[in-house]
């Protein structure tokens, strides 16, 4: 059995944006940390539903039909399938749940690189 997580000890550790970092994994999923500012890209995820638990700070979900705000303790679920664009005015720091190996671009070409802290 591990030791209790600090998320904000877990952020503090790396400075890039939109380059999730994994913090612990269960039941075949990855618990993940990051850091994000200004807009990313529009996708959508095939397979699975996109989560996301705002930690620190206010993100848009731009959907294409409504544009969704999320304040410190809030979260939304994006069902799979469904194109979307996050979008912080400021950095904001979230929690993500997602399958293992699932890239946050939807396209395993251009994600980010899964790194475990």
């Amino acid at each position: 059995m591990s030791d209790a997580i600090n998320l904000a000890e877990k952020l503090s550790a790396f400075d890039e944006k939109w380059s999730p970092r994994t913090v612990a994994t269960f039941n075949g999923h990855d618990v993940m940390v990051v850091k994000v500012e200004g807009e990313f890209k529009w996708h959508s995820h095939p397979d699975t539903d996109d989560f996301f638990l705002v930690l620190k700070g206010e993100i848009d979900i731009q959907l294409r039909d409504r544009t969704v705000t999320l304040k410190p303790g809030e979260m939304f679920v994006v069902p799979k399938d469904v194109e979307h664009c996050p979008v912080a005015r400021k950095e904001a720091h979230l929690l993500l749940i997602e399958p293992m190996g699932t890239p946050n671009t939807g396209d395993a070409a251009t994600a980010a690189k899964r790194t475990v802290i």
